[in-house]
């Protein structure tokens, strides 16, 4: 028997199994996924999670079962490409073709005790450690977020309906809330945390952590604890593996999503250099694409001369509870509607999923 080999549970090898469970793997195949975790983590509400407006339960759903679908479970220690072996401790999984998702980390930037002293929301274990530590703050508290994207934003919203008592500070790099973004929306969201008690504080440069304290540009601030939102980078075992890799760290891989040096190994999310920001959508997206070249291969078709270009809607951003942001085929949406559309679209994805 051939292995087909998933490296992370995440939203793209998600969307790969949903795709090829059940009928369309080869009789000769069976496909194993590789995971630290049971289950996929619902990585965009981890903010949720954190903030303690939803429960472990609510941001998790079980991965498929199928007769052809193996599972280990386990922290990957060593991929050699060459002799086509993934490790996990003392355990060794072979594999025909591989399919690497293994998601991100948080990018310090170099910034002193960033990695010591912030808290993080990038896996559902921190999620669950920076939960506990603010759930144990005294009211009057301040907590920080450094990075104003679409992670810390949703953090400090949600933050502020779950625990009104602290003081939340956003530290935002830019001049305003997401730049890249029309000004409208900027200023909705701006105005949802003048609103709200949050406050953003705008050309930030955090050059310090400290216990209790941030440096930002020339000026210190006290917090009782701080969140990391500030960057992304793949995680340290995709950036140690021998290819080429591209802004931000991440692997570059030709139009078929495959290593160009291994082209039985595919890399999907957020450790592929695209042209996109990574996103769950564009995982999902990129995904399709890998499905449509594995078919091939396994039936002998040639290949494509020019794979279609990776398209995404926009993203959908949440408010708290009951309002919310979105930019959709070039369109600015916000209030109570965008707030509805970010649920619906979480609802039929568990749907879909669960």
């Amino acid at each position: 028997m051939k292995n087909l080999v998933l490296l992370g549970g995440g939203y793209g090898n998600m969307r790969i199994m949903q795709r090829l469970l059940p009928d369309a793997l080869p009789d000769e195949y069976t496909m194993t996924l590789i995971d630290r975790a049971p289950f996929h983590g619902l990585k965009t509400e981890f903010y949720a999670l954190a903030a303690g407006t939803e429960s472990d339960k609510d941001v998790r759903v079980d991965f498929p079962k199928d007769a052809k679908l193996n599972f280990a479970y386990g922290e990957v220690t060593a991929i050699d490409l060459d002799k086509q072996i993934v490790t996990m401790g003392k355990t060794h999984v072979d594999y025909d073709e591989l399919i690497i998702g293994l998601g991100c980390e948080d990018k310090y930037h170099n910034v002193p005790g960033a990695d010591e002293f912030t808290y993080s929301i990038q896996s559902i274990m921190q999620a669950r450690d920076t939960y506990s530590a603010i759930a144990d703050l005294p009211s009057g508290s301040t907590v920080g977020i450094v990075g104003a994207g679409l992670s810390g934003i949703e953090l400090a919203s949600e933050l502020r309906e779950s625990r009104p008592d602290l003081n939340i500070q956003l530290f935002d790099r830019g001049a305003r809330i997401l730049p890249a973004f029309p000004e409208k929306l900027s200023n909705y969201v701006k105005r949802w945390f003048d609103q709200h008690n949050v406050e953003v504080i705008p050309h930030s440069n955090v050059v310090k952590v400290e216990p209790g304290k941030l440096y930002n540009n020339d000026v210190s601030y006290d917090v009782d604890l701080c969140v990391w939102t500030a960057g992304i980078q793949p995680v340290e075992i995709v950036r140690n593996l021998p290819v080429e890799f591209g802004e931000g760290s991440r692997v570059r891989v030709n139009q078929y999503h495959q290593i160009p040096t291994h082209q039985n190994v595919y890399v999907v999310g957020d450790c592929a250099l695209l042209p996109h920001a990574p996103s769950a959508q564009l995982a999902e997206v990129q995904a399709e694409q890998i499905v449509d070249v594995l078919k091939k291969g396994w039936k002998g078709e040639a290949l494509p001369e020019t794979m279609p270009e990776l398209k995404v809607q926009g993203f959908l951003g949440s408010l708290g509870d009951k309002e919310g942001f979105a930019f959709l085929m070039d369109r600015t949406v916000t209030g109570r509607l965008a707030r509805l559309m970010k649920s619906g679209v979480l609802w039929l994805y568990k749907y879909h999923n669960g």
